[in-house]
C-alpha cells in the first residue's frame, strides 16, 4: 500500500501531462462566432481516424485522473 502511495504522484503528473496533450491536440469545430453563440446549429461533426482517437483519449485519462484523485484522498484519509 505504501509502493502506491508514494507511485501515485508521478501517475497523476503522467496522465495530466497525457489529458492536456490529448485536449490541446484536437482540432475546434468553432471559431469565434460559434463560441459565442453565433454558429449554425445544425453543423453536424463525425470524428473520425485520430481525431476520434484523441477524443475517446481525453474522456478514458480523465476518468482514470478523476478516480486516481479520489484514490489519493482515501489513502491519505487511510495513513
Amino acid at each position: 500500500m505504501q509502493a502506491l502511495a508514494s507511485a501515485l504522484p508521478y501517475v497523476q503528473i503522467i496522465l495530466s501531462v497525457i489529458l492536456i496533450t490529448a485536449i490541446l491536440l484536437q482540432q475546434s469545430g468553432t471559431d469565434v462566432g460559434g463560441a459565442l453563440g453565433g454558429g449554425d446549429e445544425n453543423f453536424h461533426h463525425t470524428r473520425r481516424g485520430f481525431e476520434k482517437f484523441l477524443f475517446f483519449l481525453s474522456i478514458i485519462c480523465g476518468i482514470l485522473f478523476a478516480l486516481s484523485a479520489v484514490l489519493a484522498v482515501i489513502l491519505k484519509a487511510h495513513s
